[in-house]
C-alpha cells in the first residue's frame, strides 16, 4: 500500500475551523447551492449593500457633515494639490485609467474569456464570478449616485466635470471588484510563493487608483473609501453566492454525469456517510448518495452528528458495525472527532470538506466542491496520513489532524467562533479580521522540549504544531509539514514592534525557510522547527485550539506524532 501524499496542491483561499458540529440550535442552517438560490441570495444581499452604502452617503451629506473627519477633508484634498508635479500627475493618469470604464470592462471581458477558453477544463463558475462581482459593483453604484447628490472637492480637478456624484469613486470601487476578484483567483490556480506575489500586486492595484483620484482632485476620501467597500462588498457577496464552500475551485465533471467507469464496489451497509447537519442540507446528502452508489457503495447509512458528539461516537459504532469505507462530511471540527476513533484502524476515510476551514482537504489536494470531492476520492486510492496526538493540563488525551496552537491563534479562533453569522457571510475573512482585532495579545515565556532534547526558553505570542502547512488565503506558515512525514512541525511566533510584524509576515508570505536552532535564546520574529514528540510549558496560562476549535486554556501541551494512524483515499498524482 502507497503512502505518499500528492505534491502540494495550489491551496485555495479560505480556511478555518468546523462550523461548530453538531449544534443544531444555534448554528447557521445549510444553504443550498440551485441556481434559483443563487440568485435570490445575490439579490437580497445586494438590496442590503445598497441600503447599506447609500444610508452611509446620507449620513456623510446630512448629519455628519460637520463632524470630524468629515471637516478636515477639504484639508486633504488641497494637500494633493500642493503636491503635485508633472511625473505624479502623469503617474496619477496611468493609475486612474486603471479605473476607468472602459480598461474594466476589458479586463472582464478578457479575464472571462482567459478562464473559459485557455484552462483544459473551462472554469465556468470562475467566470461568471468576476461578471457578477463587477456587475454587482457597477449597479449598486448607480444606485447610490441616484440617491446621493455630493458634489466633488472645492479644488482644482483634472479631469473635469463627470455626470456623477462624488460618493462613492466609481474608478475605485470597479478596480477593488476586478483586480481583487482577479486576486482571489491568483491564490487559487498559481503555484508556489509567485501566487501571493501576484495577489499582493493585484490588491494594491485598487489602493493606487482611490490615491489617484485624491490626486486629481475627484473625490474626497470619504468617497475613496466608499468605493473601497462597495467593490469589496459586491466581491463577497459573489464569492459566497457562486463559489462552492466560499471556495475558489474549478470543479471536475458533475458527479450526476461521471467521466469514467466506478471504482471498486462495496458491500451493502458497509459504508457510513457522518455528516454535520448545519452544513449538509437534504440536498447536499442526496448528492453523495449518488455518487456513492455510482461507485457500488449501494447501500450506505447516514448518520448525524449532534452538539454534544460532533462525530467520534458515530464512527465508533460505524466501525464496530463493520464499516470498511467512512465518509465524513463536514469541517475540520468533524474530521477530528472522526479521527480519534478512526485511529489506528484499517478502515478507509473519504473526505468531504463541508465547513468554512477544510484544511486538511485543501492540503491533501481534494476538491472543495462536496460531490466532486467525493467522486475525486472514491476513483483514488489508499493513502497512509499521520496524526497528532496532544494533551495538556485540563485537555484530555486527543488527536488533531491539520494544526494546533496556543496564544494569538487560539484567541483568534475563539473569536471568529463567536459570531456565526459573520462566518456564513465571509466565509475565511472572518479569521482575518479576527486576527486583526487580538494582534494586541500579550506575549509569554515558553520553555520547548524537543524529542528529548534540553529545553529551550523562548518568548512567543503563538505556538502553532502542524500536521500540514498551509492556513486561510494560500499563506504557507509550516514550510517543510508534510500530512505523511512521520513527523510534525512547530512555528514560533515573537514578533516585536512594527519592524518584527513585518519581518514575520514577510517570512511567512515567502513559505519561511526551516531555522531550528539547539540552544540560544531566540529572538527571531519566526522560528521553525520540526519534532517527533514535544513538551511546553507556558509561565501563564494561554488560550488553545485543536484543528481550529477552541479548547480549554491551561498552561502545558504535550504533542506527539503517530506516523500512518489514518487510512484516507486521495485522488490519484497527476503525471
Amino acid at each position: 500500500m502507497s503512502t505518499a501524499v500528492p505534491e502540494r496542491p495550489a491551496e485555495l483561499p479560505g480556511a478555518g475551523p468546523d462550523e461548530a458540529p453538531g449544534a443544531v440550535g444555534r448554528s447557521r442552517p445549510a444553504m443550498p447551492r440551485g441556481i434559483g438560490w443563487s440568485v435570490r441570495w445575490i439579490a437580497a444581499l445586494t438590496v442590503c449593500q445598497a441600503t447599506l452604502m447609500v444610508g452611509l452617503g446620507l449620513l456623510i451629506t446630512g448629519p455628519a457633515r460637520h463632524l470630524w473627519p468629515l471637516t478636515a477633508e477639504d484639508g486633504v484634498n488641497e494637500a494633493f494639490v500642493r503636491m503635485r508635479t508633472g511625473t505624479l500627475t502623469t503617474l496619477s493618469s496611468i493609475a486612474s485609467q486603471a479605473g476607468n470604464t472602459g480598461t474594466v470592462i476589458g479586463v472582464t471581458l478578457a479575464s472571462c474569456l482567459g478562464l473559459i477558453l485557455i484552462p483544459r477544463l473551462p472554469m465556468w463558475r470562475q467566470a461568471v464570478f468576476l461578471a457578477v462581482a463587477v456587475s454587482l459593483q457597477s449597479l449598486v453604484f448607480l444606485v447610490i449616485t441616484f440617491a446621493v447628490d455630493r458634489h466633488r472637492p472645492e479644488v482644482h480637478r483634472l479631469d473635469g466635470s463627470l455626470p456623477t456624484s462624488s460618493y462613492t469613486s466609481g474608478h475605485t470601487g470597479a478596480a477593488t471588484a476586478i483586480y481583487g476578484g482577479l486576486a482571489l483567483l491568483a491564490l487559487s490556480r498559481l503555484r508556489g510563493p509567485w501566487r501571493t506575489v501576484v495577489a499582493c500586486l493585484l490588491c494594491v492595484l485598487p489602493l493606487l487608483v482611490g490615491l489617484a483620484r485624491l490626486y486629481r482632485g475627484m473625490h474626497h476620501p470619504t468617497d475613496v473609501m466608499g468605493g473601497l467597500v462597495n467593490g469589496t462588498l459586491s466581491l463577497l457577496i459573489a464569492r459566497r453566492a457562486l463559489l462552492a464552500d466560499g471556495a475558489v475551485a474549478a470543479p471536475p465533471a458533475p458527479a450526476s454525469t461521471p467521466t469514467s467507469g466506478p471504482s471498486r464496489p462495496a458491500a451493502p451497509g458497509r459504508t457510513a456517510v457522518i455528516f454535520n447537519p448545519t452544513v449538509t442540507d437534504e440536498a447536499g446528502r442526496d448528492a453523495l448518495r449518488r455518487v456513492l452508489e455510482h461507485h457500488g457503495h449501494t447501500a450506505p447509512v447516514f448518520v448525524e452528528t449532534t452538539a454534544d458528539d460532533p462525530g467520534g461516537g458515530q464512527t465508533a459504532g460505524a466501525v464496530r458495525d463493520g464499516a470498511t469505507l467512512v465518509v465524513v462530511c463536514g469541517g475540520d471540527g468533524t474530521l477530528r472527532a472522526a479521527a480519534e476513533s478512526l485511529a489506528g484502524t484499517d478502515v478507509q476515510l473519504a473526505l468531504v470538506p463541508c465547513g468554512t476551514g477544510n484544511l486538511l482537504a485543501r492540503n491533501l489536494g481534494l476538491p472543495l466542491a462536496p460531490a466532486d470531492a467525493l467522486d475525486a476520492a472514491l476513483r483514488g486510492t489508499p493513502h497512509r496520513v499521520d496524526l497528532a496526538r496532544i494533551e495538556g493540563d485540563g485537555l484530555p488525551p486527543t488527536h488533531f489532524a491539520a494544526m494546533a496552537g496556543a496564544g494569538l491563534d487560539a484567541a483568534t479562533m475563539r473569536r471568529a467562533n463567536a459570531n456565526d453569522r459573520a462566518k456564513a457571510v465571509l466565509g475565511w475573512p472572518t479569521y482575518v479580521l479576527a486576527v486583526l482585532r487580538e494582534l494586541r495579545t500579550p506575549r509569554t515565556r515558553v520553555s520547548v522540549r524537543l524529542d528529548g532534547a534540553p529545553a529551550l526558553r523562548r518568548t512567543a505570542r503563538m505556538v502553532l504544531v502542524g500536521n500540514i502547512g498551509t492556513v486561510q488565503g494560500g499563506v504557507t506558515v509550516l514550510p517543510d509539514a508534510r500530512a505523511d512525514d512521520g513527523r510534525l512541525d512547530l512555528l514560533i511566533l515573537d514578533p516585536r514592534g512594527l519592524g518584527g510584524w513585518l519581518s514575520a509576515l514577510w517570512t511567512l508570505l515567502r513559505g519561511g525557510t526551516t531555522a531550528a536552532r539547539e540552544s540560544g535564546d531566540g529572538g527571531a520574529p519566526v522560528e521553525f522547527f520540526t519534532f517527533r514528540r514535544a513538551e511546553f510549558t507556558f509561565d501563564s496560562e494561554l488560550p488553545r485550539e485543536l484543528d481550529g476549535d477552541p479548547v480549554t486554556a491551561g498552561r502545558h501541551l504535550t504533542a506527539e506524532v503517530r506516523p500512518g494512524a489514518l487510512t484516507v483515499l486521495l485522488p490519484a498524482r497527476e503525471r
